[in-house]
């Protein structure tokens, strides 16, 4: 299955990992999973699909296998959302004009 980062960001254990990853730089499964109330294969599959969307690199380091996050992947939500941020500024700008203008005309009577 085709993954993207929109899947990725749509569970909030994924937004948690996601989070946790970009404060604490690197960790292993263990030190993310101890972390959450899910269990280590349920962590396990969440650090999958963010693989698979680009958003969590693994890298095996002896036993252990270590995860960084990788932002970048999420410039694709920002652009998605900056299309729709320009649409509602205009429509708040024009309800903002339209305030104004009842509210002069409230004064005026």
């Amino acid at each position: 299955m085709r993954r993207d980062v929109f899947q990725a960001i749509a569970d909030p254990n994924r937004r948690a990992i996601i989070s946790l990853l970009a404060e604490q730089k690197k960790l292993n499964l263990n030190g993310i999973a101890d972390r959450f109330k899910i269990s280590r294969p349920a962590v396990s599959k969440h650090i999958k699909i963010l693989s698979e969307c680009g958003l969590v690199v693994t890298t095996q380091e002896g036993r252990e296998k270590y995860c960084e996050v990788k932002l970048d992947k999420l410039n694709e939500v920002a652009d998605w959302i900056e299309q729709y941020k320009k649409f509602w500024e205009e429509k708040l700008d024009a309800l903002d004009e339209y305030l104004k203008v009842l509210q002069a005309m409230d004064k005026k009577q």
